[in-house]
C-alpha cells in the first residue's frame, strides 16, 4: 500500500503500542523466567519510546495495550488453551491487573495516555480502544510492539477493518525470528503503509513545523 506520510495530521494520530510490558520484556518478566525471549524485542521500548515523545510533541496521543490474564473465582489466571500449550510456564500472578508485570516497561513511564487490557492477539477485540480513539479524534493510528506476526498485524487488520489509515512501524516491532517478521511485515503492506521510526518521526516534525 503506498503511504504519504505528509498526509497526516498529528493532532489526528495515535501512536499504538502494543504489549510492550514487563512480563514479555524485562528480566525478572513471565516470558523471561520461562525462556520465551525475542532478543530483537530487547531494543523496542527505547525505540519505541523516542517515537512516543515525538507523536505527543506534534499533539497525536499515545495509546498502549496490555495483554492480561484476569483471575477466576479461586484467583487463578484464566489461560487460553493454546497459549497455555504454547507457553506452559504461565502461573498465578503472571500478567495480572495492576501488577508490575502488566504494567508497560519503565522506558514509556509517563508517555502513554491511555492503556487498554486485552486477552487476544488484537488491542481492538473486547477493549475500549476503538471508543477512545474515535472520541479523540483519532483518524491515523501508527502501530508497533509486539510480535509482529500476532499482536501487532492482528491489530492492524483490525484497525483497518475499522477504516484507520494505518501505518506499521517496522523497526519498532519484533518477533521471535527475522524471516517471521519479515514475511509478517510484507503482509501487512497490502492494507497498511510501513516506515521506519525515525522516518516517521521526521515526518511528525516537519507537519509541526510546516
Amino acid at each position: 500500500m503506498s503511504l504519504d506520510l505528509s498526509s497526516i495530521d498529528p493532532a489526528r494520530t495515535a501512536l499504538l503500542i502494543v504489549d510492550l510490558q514487563n512480563d514479555f520484556l524485562a528480566p525478572d518478566g513471565a516470558y523471561a523466567r520461562g525462556g520465551a525471549v525475542a532478543p530483537a524485542a530487547a531494543a523496542l521500548p527505547a525505540r519505541v519510546a523516542r517515537v512516543a515523545r515525538a507523536v505527543k510533541a506534534a499533539g497525536g496521543m499515545v495509546a498502549a495495550s496490555q495483554f492480561t490474564l484476569w483471575p477466576d473465582g479461586r484467583g487463578e489466571p484464566m489461560v487460553a488453551p493454546h497459549l497455555l500449550s504454547l507457553r506452559p510456564f504461565l502461573r498465578k500472578g503472571d500478567f495480572a491487573p495492576g501488577s508490575r508485570g502488566q504494567a508497560n516497561v519503565d522506558a514509556l513511564e509517563g508517555l502513554v495516555d491511555v492503556s487498554v487490557c486485552k486477552v487476544a492477539y488484537s488491542a481492538f477485540f473486547n477493549t475500549q480502544l476503538d471508543w477512545v480513539l474515535r472520541h479523540a479524534g483519532v483518524d491515523t493510528v501508527a502501530v508497533c510492539g509486539i510480535v509482529t506476526n500476532g499482536g501487532v498485524a492482528s491489530t492492524v487488520r483490525d484497525a483497518h477493518m475499522r477504516e484507520y489509515h494505518v501505518v506499521v512501524l517496522a523497526d519498532g516491532c519484533a518477533a521471535f525470528r527475522e524471516e517471521v517478521h519479515a514475511t509478517a511485515l510484507a503482509d501487512m503492506a497490502g492494507i497498511a503503509g510501513v516506515t521506519d521510526c525515525p522516518t516517521f518521526e521526521r515526518s511528525l516534525a516537519a507537519r509541526r513545523n510546516a
